[in-house]
């Protein structure tokens, strides 16, 4: 890797030494949106994979509407701002941005990787409390670097070795999880000396409250309470949110659980993590049981196929709703307190060892996001000519 950045540095001295050249994304590439298509018509499985405002997919569609390697950029919904390189044809979804060079002076992997080097910018530009979104002039107007070709291509060489490593990593990880998925499914079944009741049975639900963005502030003040989002449960070191304490319902206390109500991506899954006031594209459950553990539900709210039936019975539309009688009807199991315990404390013992960062394949997954993050940033970072 030094030898190639060494490489870079020559071939940047002897090729552009006064600075490159700036030009606005829509000088160099085209800004189009995807065409909507209804959650009724795509499948779990299929021929073409469908991109919209998440930053997986919204599940497969037997046609295709984009080529393969193809720039993505989620347009609305929490992960408004994602940069995403589409590998394979796909549908692109009407909340997504579809970014393709129509200069003949930009490499297109070098323009999505110094567009996903600036990923965070497009991410603080989204606006809307509700379903934010990216306005399109925002990315019209971003600037962007242009070093000779032969630099791009040397760059994107560079930047591809780390992602094709930081690929195998991924994949190991996705195996235990796998693992990890199968003996947490195993853990959930019950004889019939265990009963079942509905989740509205057991606990109250609340939605959370809508707020304006011009409303939050970043400093916390004397009345003032943490504004959680979709984001702060979901990306690390997200800065937070502060908003005027409504009190009452919309307060999540330590330990409470929430579970996402909307959002392609997101609807169905539930977070313990983090106080404060809920964001209205949330629920929260209250327990009213002393019958059940919070922990013990959280861990089993937390099954992937419940998840998946969640977020596929969301409705139609390209964002899933969930609604309180969803929630309500689920069927939840109460075996004894002791039993609770010990699947919650064989659960932890899973999550650390494919979730804990600081140990195992996660702690080298992020030592080489973060080595990748830093040669990205070195090596997209020019001197613009002329200033």
């Amino acid at each position: 890797m030094g030898n190639n950045r060494f490489n870079i540095e020559e071939l940047v001295t002897q090729l552009c030494p006064n600075g490159v050249e700036f030009e606005n994304l829509s000088k160099l590439a085209s800004i189009e949106t995807g065409t909507q298509l209804n959650k009724t018509r795509m499948t779990e499985k299929g021929d073409y994979p469908v991109i919209n405002g998440g930053i997986y997919r919204s599940g497969f569609y037997s046609q295709y509407n984009k080529e393969k390697d193809t720039i993505a950029i989620s347009q609305g919904g929490a992960s408004a701002g994602y940069v995403n390189f589409i590998t394979t044809k796909f549908w692109a979804g009407a909340h997504c941005f579809v970014v393709e060079p129509t200069s003949e002076k930009i490499v297109n992997k070098y323009l999505y990787y110094h567009l996903k080097n600036n990923q965070e910018k497009f991410q603080n530009a989204k606006l809307g409390a509700g379903i934010p979104g990216l306005n399109k002039n925002e990315l019209q107007k971003f600037k962007i670097p242009i070093p000779p070709l032969q630099i791009q291509q040397e760059i994107v060489k560079i930047l591809d070795s780390f992602t094709e490593l930081e690929a195998e990593l991924e994949a190991e990880l996705e195996a235990r999880k796998k693992q990890y998925e199968y003996y947490r499914s195993n853990l959930f079944i019950f004889d019939d000396s265990v009963k079942y009741v509905e989740l509205k049975e057991i606990a109250k639900f609340f939605q959370g409250i809508q707020v304006d963005v011009s409303n939050q502030r970043e400093e916390q003040l004397e009345d003032f309470v943490r504004f959680l989002r979709i984001v702060d449960f979901v990306k690390e070191h997200e800065a937070p949110r502060y908003i005027k304490n409504p009190g009452g319902k919309y307060i999540k206390q330590e330990g409470d659980l929430v579970m996402i109500r909307y959002g392609a991506s997101a609807a169905g899954k539930v977070f313990l993590n983090h106080s404060g006031a809920i964001a209205n594209n949330m629920f929260q459950i209250k327990l009213t049981t002393n019958e059940i553990t919070t922990n013990f539900l959280y861990c089993y709210l937390s099954q992937s196929k419940i998840y998946r039936d969640l977020n596929s019975n969301g409705g139609t539309s390209t964002m899933p709703a969930i609604t309180f009688g969803q929630i309500g009807s689920l069927k939840v199991p109460l075996p004894p307190i002791e039993r609770q315990d010990y699947i919650v404390s064989i659960l932890d013992k899973f999550d650390a060892l494919v979730n804990d960062i600081s140990i195992g394949l996660p702690a080298e997954i992020k030592a080489r996001k973060q080595q990748y993050e830093y040669y990205r940033k070195k090596l997209l970072t020019f001197k613009e000519y002329g200033k």
